[in-house]
C-alpha cells in the first residue's frame, strides 16, 4: 500500500507511476487513431495530460491497495481497418511504451552506475530513474497477462479466437472476476499470486536494460 510509504519515497514513485499510466493510456489512444479509429481523440485521449487519463477511484486504490488503474481508452473496432490485427496492435501499444520507457530508464541508470553523471546531480536522480524503470516494466508485464481487462486478454483473443473461441470467451467473461479474485486473495493471505507471475520478467528486464540484479 503505497500511502505507509515514507513521504520521501512517495514523492519520487508517484510521478513516476503517474506519467508511466498516462504514456501507456495514451499510446493505446494514438495506436487506435492510426489504425483509423477517432473515438479516443474525440474525447480527448490523444494527450499525456493526466487529468484525461486518471481514474479518481483506481487512483485511490493504488494509494491503499497497492492496485489500480487509469481510465480505459475507448476504441470501436468497427472502425479500425483490420479489426481483428489492429485491436492487437492497439493492445499491445501500451505494454510496449512501458517497456520502451523502461528500455531508456534502464539506459540512463546504466550511465549512473558507469559514474559518468553522478558528480553533477543530486543522489535523488538516480533513485527516480529506478522506481520509473521499474514501475514501466511492471507494468507492462502485468498488462500482458491474457486475463480481460488486461491488454494481454485482447492479444490473446486476436490469436486463440478463431481456433479456441469457448475459451477466449470464458476469459474475457469471467477474467476480471479472476483477476479482482486473485488480487484480494494475496492482500489477504500474502499469497501474491501475479508477483509469482510478474517477478522472473521484472528481474529479466531489469538486468537486459539496466544491468541491476534483484
Amino acid at each position: 500500500m503505497l500511502f505507509r510509504l515514507p513521504a520521501e519515497v512517495l514523492v519520487l514513485l508517484l510521478p513516476a507511476l503517474l506519467f508511466a499510466l498516462c504514456a501507456h493510456e495514451f499510446a493505446h489512444a494514438y495506436m487506435a487513431y492510426h489504425c483509423g479509429d477517432e473515438t479516443a481523440a474525440r474525447r480527448g485521449r490523444l494527450t499525456l495530460n493526466p487529468m484525461a487519463h486518471i481514474d479518481p477511484m483506481g487512483a485511490i486504490m493504488i494509494l491503499f491497495v497497492g492496485f489500480g488503474w487509469a481510465k480505459p481508452v475507448p476504441v470501436n473496432p468497427m472502425n479500425l481497418r483490420n479489426p481483428r490485427i489492429d485491436m492487437m496492435k492497439v493492445a499491445f501499444a501500451g505494454p510496449a511504451t512501458n517497456l520502451l520507457l523502461a528500455f531508456i530508464g534502464g539506459m540512463i541508470l546504466r550511465m549512473f552506475d558507469g559514474g559518468y553523471m553522478l558528480m553533477s546531480v543530486g543522489s535523488n536522480i538516480p533513485t527516480f530513474i529506478f522506481y520509473f524503470t521499474y514501475i514501466n516494466i511492471m507494468l507492462a508485464v502485468f498488462n500482458m497477462i491474457p486475463v480481460a481487462p488486461l491488454d494481454g486478454s485482447q492479444i490473446f483473443a486476436g490469436i486463440f479466437g478463431r481456433s479456441h473461441p469457448e475459451l477466449v470467451g470464458k476469459l474475457q467473461m469471467y477474467g476480471p472476476k479472476i483477476l479482482f479474485g486473485v488480487i484480494i486473495l494475496g492482500y489477504v493471505s500474502n499469497l501474491h499470486i501475479i508477483g509469482w507471475i510478474i517477478r522472473p520478467f521484472l528481474t529479466l528486464f531489469l538486468y537486459l536494460f539496466a544491468g541491476i540484479t534483484l
